[in-house]
């Protein structure tokens, strides 16, 4: 059965007590009808998936059938224990968890929920719990629970391993999963979705409102919301909240002269800070932290008018983006240049205009960012898309188009990461001991695992018992063992402790703490005595750091900093005044461009009469591109080859983004060293492949010793990705991340960490024994899986190569041609940083143009 898609059709006062009819009233409100129809599902003792956008009170609607629950039933007795007959349970008790993927947002609902419960007298207690949250006042929420419990997965995984889980969630009604499209496509959504097959066992009543932001397949994400029966696909019914105002989304038609490549958008500048000047509060995005850095840095240097601008990204300290949170909800702001750290849904006031720099990379990403405008449903968000380059104008252009249309590029649901199971099934050994056909009945009910194979179980759970075969020597990995009756109990107390030390998903990299103290006065590379302490200003990879002098500047948490020393894991800066300081590289930085609007630019690109609609820089551009070479057709591979200083080149354009290309530029690579073209090396941006080479390459193809049909076969994707990988520190480095994840190589101790050299050394040496002696090994099948889907992109290309079988259109020229210029700039570019990489980009791509337009 099809979940039903439809509003409440009960009228408010059936459904909304009258002190709850007062309140909205006494707002000047009245409730939407997204929100009583959630009022109607739990009525029916329905789960329940809200698709809405921002602005439209989802997060209230999810609360309001605890709320109207809680304020009718009566109170019951502290600490009261009330038997079932067979087992013990709380009176009261937890009746609403709340889980978000961010602890901010946790934090900053809890203080939306208070004003409603204090303005309405309600006799509910709301708690958060996170990270952050004192020793004391976990173990007491534990023993006493508050009604309403605001948590992370991560909490939720901790919690449903202690072995009073039964007792602490038996008395457990409801479940809202905030920003579920956001936390259903990365590992974190497969460690929730076992914990909430967990709480289907122990819980058997409790039902599930999922909130989420519009996407492309509602089905798929409602499944996630209901155990999945065996055989059979599931879901719960979905409400979609109606009456939102299309969004104002502009593209900046810049007076200056538009870069053919690069992504810090320097040109338009004075345009970017004229938008901030003109409106009460923007929200300036960028795709990195880096960036975020610079433009800042930027803005700051222009700002002559004394505008209130500040910084916001995910390596600020905590106390730092606090402090941004607050003046930006109190409306003490102008601008703030932010990243992804500001994405999904804390309420952050009035802000009336978000700008968007570079290109979007998808558009249901960027419907995400527009809502942060404007957070009233009645009234349209308006968004400024300002494009780096050229090609970034294709991008922003179908972007806008395919807002207009309202279509979503969402991912679809994963399919449940094994590295994730092992965690899980630690976690739930670190409680009550398990069967292994109990636990695996259980997982298949989470709609991720619902197709997992027994004998993947299986291998699984004997990876926890004892490494797998070729590890089963080490007593270290053998984390469980089974008892008399069959069930699987933790080893040992350690390995509890070790667990909890370790929950969750998400590895980092090694990031040091940076504090700001005076400077030793000495210049550049000072050896005198550095004061000890210094306010906190955030987190950088120890990566950048171990490329600078003491003496180097960079810029970090809106300022420029001399690097000064580093002691322990503590990096201690002085403020500086250099006016070419370098910008922190930090990783994870670049969204892939998403399929769907490769698609679109593909598409545009094919249909000459749609460029009318393209500023007159891009129109030429492409014009030039046309009478030099040629426009690549919807479904074809365009490849150029020609000649420049003394080396040979083919550019290729798939538009599949920067995973899929790189991973398609290693392969080519090592065929044509087997075709004895002697290639130098290759280069990789959203839309295009350059390999350059000391061979010929344009005499190669002419005299068919290069084939491009078997070049750009599908079987690259065979042996030749196979001896790569083999080889790849890529694969070495994903198996890091799920030997971290699995609990096979634990990040934290008793009282240290492990360095990152020390889990270098640890997981390299079990990668090495396992491609040799179990190459099959759940780990590495984990990793395998992980490459395919992530850093190597292998569908997109595995999709490409099946597209373009048969349509390669050779084009051999004598220079570079127009297209071909914003990744030839890719070139020798990665390592130099700030202003300085700007100029020489500039003057690279003058000559570079010069030659394109011969």
């Amino acid at each position: 059965m099809p979940p039903r898609i439809r509003k409440s059709s009960a009228e408010p006062e059936t459904l909304l007590p009258d002190r709850f009819q007062q309140w909205f009233a006494s707002r000047g409100w009245s409730p939407r009808a997204h929100q009583l129809a959630l009022l109607e599902k739990a009525r029916e003792d329905a789960s329940a998936l809200l698709i809405a956008p921002t602005g439209a009170g989802k997060t209230l609607a999810g609360f309001l059938p605890s709320l109207v629950e809680l304020s009718a039933a009566p109170a019951a007795p502290a600490k009261s224990l009330v038997s079932t007959g067979r087992s013990v349970q709380r009176g009261g008790g937890l009746h609403t968890l709340y889980i978000s993927p961010l602890k901010a947002l946790a934090v900053d609902i809890a203080r939306n929920l208070e004003r409603p419960i204090a303005e309405m007298g309600l006799p509910i207690k709301v708690e958060t719990r996170t990270g952050d949250t004192p020793v004391s006042r976990r173990q007491r929420q534990r023993r006493y629970p508050p009604d309403i419990l605001l948590t992370t997965p991560e909490q939720l995984a901790l919690l449903l391993s202690s072995d009073d889980a039964p007792f602490l969630f038996s008395s457990l009604k409801r479940i809202v999963l905030d920003e579920l499209h956001a936390l259903v496509t990365s590992k974190r959504g497969d460690l929730l979705s076992l914990g909430l097959a967990r709480l289907w066992r122990l819980a058997p009543q409790m039902r599930a409102i999922g909130l989420s932001a519009t996407v492309a397949e509602p089905e798929q994400l409602a499944r996630f919301l209901v155990p999945q029966p065996e055989g059979k696909e599931k879901a719960a019914d979905i409400v979609v909240a109606g009456g939102a105002a299309p969004p104002l989304v502009q593209m900046l038609d810049t007076r200056e002269r538009l870069p053919w490549a690069g992504h810090s958008a320097r040109h338009a500048l004075p345009e970017i800070y004229e938008l901030i000047k003109a409106n009460k509060t923007t929200l300036v995005f960028v795709n990195t932290r880096s960036q975020a850095e610079m433009l800042f840095q930027n803005l700051w240097s222009m700002n002559d008018d004394g505008l209130a601008i500040a910084l916001h990204h995910g390596s600020l300290d905590v106390a730092q983006r606090r402090k941004v949170e607050d003046a930006m909800s109190a409306g003490r702001l102008r601008g703030v240049v932010c990243t992804s750290s500001l994405d999904l849904g804390v309420d952050w006031g009035d802000v009336d205009l978000v700008v968007n720099i570079g290109a979007p990379k998808g558009s249901s990403r960027l419907m995400q960012r527009i809502g942060r405008a404007n957070h009233r449903l009645d009234e349209a968000s308006r968004a400024v898309l300002v494009p780096a380059n050229r090609f970034e104008v294709l991008e922003c252009r179908v972007a806008i188009d395919a807002i207009a249309e309202n279509a979503q590029d969402t991912p679809p649901l994963r399919t449940g990461a094994l590295d994730v199971l092992a965690q899980h099934v630690l976690g739930c050994a670190c409680g009550e001991p398990f069967l292994s056909d109990e636990l695996y009945a259980e997982v298949r009910t989470a709609a991720p695992y619902a197709e997992l194979t027994r004998q993947d179980f299986d291998d699984v759970v004997d990876f926890v018992a004892s490494g797998g075969y070729a590890l089963k020597t080490y007593e270290r990995f053998a984390r469980i063992k089974q008892d008399k009756e069959g069930r699987w109990r933790v080893a040992n107390p350690k390995v509890r402790q070790s667990y909890r030390m370790n929950v969750g998903t998400i590895v980092e990299d090694d990031m040091l703490k940076v504090r700001l103290v005076r400077s030793r006065g000495g210049g550049s590379g000072s050896t005198g005595v550095i004061a000890r302490g210094g306010r906190l200003l955030g987190e950088i990879e120890e990566a950048f750091i171990e490329g600078l002098s003491p003496g180097d500047t960079f810029v970090f948490s809106g300022e420029v900093v001399r690097y000064e020393t580093l002691v322990e894991d503590q990096v201690y800066v002085s403020r500086a005044h250099d006016k070419d300081p370098k910008v922190p590289s930090y990783m994870g930085g670049k969204f892939p461009l998403s399929t769907y609007l490769a698609e679109r630019v593909r598409r545009l690109l094919d249909d000459s009469s749609a460029w009318s609609g393209l500023p007159e820089q891009v129109r030429d551009w492409l014009s030039l591109q046309k009478e030099a070479s040629r426009v690549p057709a919807v479904r074809e591979l365009l490849v150029e080859s020609f000649p420049r200083a003394n080396k040979h080149y083919i550019v290729c354009y798939p538009f599949e983004g920067r995973l899929a290309h790189q991973t398609l530029g290693m392969l080519l690579t090592r065929r044509l060293e087997r075709a004895r073209a002697r290639p130098l090396g290759f280069v990789a941006n959203e839309y295009a492949v350059a390999i350059w080479a000391l061979g010929d390459l344009s005499f190669m193809v002419r005299d068919g010793r290069i084939d491009l049909n078997a070049l750009f076969d599908p079987d690259m994707l065979g042996d030749d990705l196979e001896a790569w990988l083999a080889e790849s520190a890529l694969m070495k480095r994903t198996f890091r991340n799920c030997a971290i994840i699995s609990g096979l190589i634990a990040r934290r101790h008793t009282g240290e960490e492990k360095s990152r050299r020390q889990v270098l050394f640890s997981t390299d040496l079990v990668y090495d024994v396992l491609r040799k002696h179990q190459a099959d090994h759940v780990l590495l099948r984990a990793a395998r899986a992980d490459a395919a889907t992530g850093l190597l992109d292998l569908r997109r290309l595995s999709d490409m190569l099946m597209r373009i079988k048969g349509r390669i259109t050779h084009r051999e020229l004598d220079h570079v041609s127009p297209l071909a210029v914003p990744v030839m700039l890719e070139i020798g570019r990665e390592s130099v940083y700030g202003e300085a990489a700007d100029e020489l980009l500039a003057e690279a791509a003058d000559e570079l143009v010069k030659e394109a337009m011969g």
